[in-house]
């Protein structure tokens, strides 16, 4: 006596793969922001020193900690550098702000692609649970 095994044929990520797919997109664009954040604090903090080192005489010692090591130099020499780290942390904050929208637009055209909706934003009013058969190819993420 054989056995016939039924195949199951997909059509395509099951709905759980399309939440996960897109929790992980929200994911990633959630850590670019904490990186933006992360950068945009250490310009201000740049800013900050660059401003109070102008007005110190260029002789004078100051202290600076680079990999955790504390080092001692004079004004004349960080200060050029702070500079350039200045410039340097505003294009990266450029770039985190270009990946940030590319992020968004592929949440979008995923969220399009996929017909994910969220419960109460998009038609407030339908509060019931959508059935199997209104299911299909739709995703509802709450």
């Amino acid at each position: 006596m054989a056995s016939h095994s039924k195949k199951k044929t997909l059509k395509g990520p099951t709905p759980e793969e399309i939440v996960n797919g897109f929790q992980n997109l929200r994911a990633e664009q959630r850590a670019l922001t904490s990186k933006l954040s992360e950068i945009e604090l250490d310009l201000n903090e740049h800013k900050m020193v660059i401003e109070t080192l102008k007005n110190v005489n260029e002789d004078r010692k100051c202290f600076r900690v680079i990999g955790g090591i504390l080092t001692e130099r004079k004004v004349k020499d960080i200060l050029p550098v702070l500079v350039t780290n200045q410039e340097k942390l505003k294009e990266l904050i450029d770039k985190l702000h270009e990946q940030i929208t590319k992020k968004g637009q592929e949440i979008n055209d995923y969220r399009e692609k996929h017909n994910i909706r969220f419960r109460g934003l998009e038609n407030p009013k339908q509060d019931e649970p959508i059935t199997s058969t209104e299911a299909r190819g739709n995703v509802l993420v709450s």
